[in-house]
């Protein structure tokens, strides 16, 4: 059996955050609300909130393999929370929408070690649900 691979999630939202700070833009988090998610409730619509992840607006940021926690501001009232990294839904520069975006909940390795790359032959059979693309949708 072999060993799980790291989810390159982690990495990418790290690598994002630091590319929205080194050129002066805002980086902002999108997150899916579920049971294990701890942010203010009153801020979340449609299952969904949006943390402004700046230095400037956090205290204590820290970007793990398994979640983000950090402690903000919210009305005046600090709050810790607590962001499972399976609920990060992208990760983006508010002045320009650019960033990464993820499904959320899915699986943590980019392929399985005996899985068979698809090499854009025709020489078998395609079936649609196996085959999904990816998504991306646009956050203003």
């Amino acid at each position: 059996m072999a060993a799980e691979i790291a989810s390159t999630k982690p990495y990418m939202v790290r690598a994002i955050h630091e590319w929205c700070t080194d050129n002066a833009f805002t980086p902002h988090l999108l997150v899916v609300v579920n049971q294990k998610t701890m942010v203010p409730q009153a801020f979340v619509k449609n299952g969904e909130i949006v943390l402004n992840l700046n230095y400037s607006a956090t205290k204590d940021l820290r970007i793990e393999n398994d979640a983000i926690t950090f402690s903000a501001r919210f009305s005046g009232v600090a709050q810790n929370l607590y962001v499972p990294m399976d609920a990060v839904r992208g990760i983006f520069a508010r002045e320009n929408g650019q960033g990464m975006f993820f499904e959320v909940g899915a699986q943590k390795t980019l392929f399985a070690p005996d899985a068979k790359v698809d090499d854009g032959s025709d020489d078998h059979p395609t079936n649609s649900k196996e085959k999904k693309k990816p998504t991306l949708k646009i956050v203003k």
